[in-house]
């Protein structure tokens, strides 16, 4: 498996910067959050796009995902949703990223819910397949779990479409990560593994230090001979008090190397 780590932890770093980090501590490739707050969003200029994506080349560090906000579960008109993920499409595309993440976002009954994220996704679908980008539904907020995921990713049925798992929310929802692996890997784009001291406190800490089952979900996917993507998911943004990442990074790529070397 390759590893990588998300922008989410930290924010506001030029993508130099960014991609040293990655460089220096053994990263294969990194996740890009996509927001105006960062160096990477879909206002990007055609000409600053090719200035990140020449970047990676330059420095042999994979664009693994353009992570965006597009929530396609979400109620209200079509238009608004599919233009903005038809905007993360393109900005893969031109970075160079396999991967575009979407979040549900759902209000309301679960079934009019699954509707609507089924829809958006299948129309997008089309534009994914044309740019070659496959957009991943993250286990996240209304479907948190891979049963969750897998009743909208089901219908949808369409290879572009697949699944990002979140492993802090599907143990939230009380899924065990056999479970979330049998219910998510024939649509499995990557996972992102992090790291928490418990339901109440959902603190980023480093790797290992906390009570999310890594071990298990490492185990679940080697022994299913997945070879995808594993992505540190620090969420330095939202906890200001959290520890910087850049001094854990070596010490978390460690610990996913020994957990990958047990499992197998």
């Amino acid at each position: 498996m390759k590893l990588a780590f998300s922008t989410l932890g930290v924010p506001g770093l030029p993508v130099p910067d960014v991609l040293a980090l990655a460089s220096e501590h053994g990263y294969h490739g990194v996740e890009l959050r996509a927001h105006p707050e960062e160096p990477v969003h879909p206002g990007l200029s055609p000409a600053e796009r090719a200035d990140v994506a020449a970047l990676f080349r330059g420095s042999g560090i994979e664009p693994l995902c353009v992570a965006g906000y597009a929530r396609v579960a979400a109620p209200g008109d079509d238009a608004a949703v599919l233009g903005e993920l038809r905007g993360l499409l393109r900005l893969a595309h031109d970075l160079g990223a396999p991967f575009v993440r979407v979040l549900p976002g759902g209000e309301g009954p679960r079934e009019e819910a699954d509707a609507i994220a089924a829809r958006r996704l299948g129309t997008a679908a089309e534009d994914a397949s044309a740019l070659g980008v496959r957009i991943l539904l993250e286990t996240h907020d209304s479907h948190r779990t891979g049963a969750d995921a897998i009743r909208v990713l089901g219908p949808v049925g369409h290879r572009q479409v697949g699944a990002l798992w979140d492993v802090m929310h599907t143990w939230l929802g009380g899924e065990q990560p056999a479970q979330t692996y049998a219910a998510l890997a024939p649509q499995l784009g990557y996972v992102q593994v992090k790291d928490i001291a418990s339901v109440e406190d959902t603190t980023p800490l480093p790797l290992g230090a906390g009570v999310l089952p890594l071990t298990e979900c490492v185990e679940v996917l080697s022994r299913g001979g997945w070879d995808g993507w594993l992505c540190w998911e620090y969420e330095k943004r939202w906890y200001e008090q959290a520890a910087p990442l850049p001094g854990l990074l070596a010490a978390g790529r460690d610990h996913l190397v020994r957990l990958l070397g047990e499992a197998a």
